[in-house]
Parts: C-alpha cells; sequence; structure tokens
C-alpha cells in the first residue's frame, strides 16, 4: 500500500526529531547506567517522561533522555523500573522476581546521580509510569 504524502512527511519528521533527541541525549549520557555499555548502536535513547505525554519541547530535551540497553529500556518504558535522583532503582513489585537476576541487574546498585533537569523528568516517571 503506499502512504499518502503527509503521512510521509508526518514520518521524515518524526525521524528527524528522534535523531536530533538521540544526539541530545549522548551529550548528557554517554552508556547505559545499568550496563556500563558503550556503544551506541546497541542502546536506545529513551524518554523518562513518554513521547506521548510530553510537548514539543520536551520531546527533543536531551535531559528528558537516558541511553539503555534495550532490555532495561523496557523495564523501564513499562513501569517496572525507575530512578531516584540519586541513581537508587526501584523496581516495581509488579515485576516477575526472576527478571532482574537473570538479566544481571543489581537493584542495590547506585546507578549515578542524576541532573536537576533530569531528576525534573524523573519525578513524572516516578508518579505517573513507575508502577509500585
Amino acid at each position: 500500500t503506499s502512504i499518502e504524502e503527509t503521512e510521509k512527511a508526518s514520518l521524515v519528521m518524526s525521524r528527524r526529531g528522534q535523531g536530533l533527541f538521540r544526539r541530545r541525549v549522548k551529550l548528557i549520557e554517554q552508556k547505559c547506567r545499568v550496563t556500563g555499555v558503550h556503544s551506541e548502536k546497541l542502546l536506545t535513547a529513551s524518554h523518562i517522561k513518554p513521547w506521548k505525554t510530553s510537548d514539543n519541547i520536551e520531546r527533543l530535551d536531551g535531559n528528558n533522555g537516558l541511553f539503555l540497553s534495550p532490555h532495561v529500556d523496557r523495564l523501564f518504558d513499562s513501569g517496572f523500573i525507575t530512578f531516584t535522583a540519586a541513581g537508587e532503582m526501584h523496581v516495581s513489585s509488579l515485576l516477575d522476581q526472576e527478571v532482574l537476576p537473570k538479566w544481571q541487574i543489581d537493584p542495590n546498585k547506585k546507578y549515578g546521580k542524576f541532573n536537576s533537569e533530569q531528576s525534573f523528568f524523573l519525578e513524572f516517571h516516578n508518579t505517573k509510569t513507575f508502577l509500585p
């Protein structure tokens, strides 16, 4: 099926925005905080405050993002884990207890402090996305 011209234009603009967001996240986060992976090709630029609930400025703000390994991104986006501004991980009681050990994720480790702008977005994640 063919895509209408307006849909094509929308997709192109969305892709450009994703690239800009990714570059801005990279200025703040150089690796996955949880796994320590540095390879940009293997990391997801994940929104802290979800795209769908962010305004246009927040969507492209690098402080609204984290570089995460795909499996960590999945946990974070799904609300199964979150972080405090001090870098402590909180784990949802709804997460299957075998997941973190199998993925070698230590929920008791400190994952580094977040800057004040990231902390602002984390507050949203902690209250609206995280599943206690």
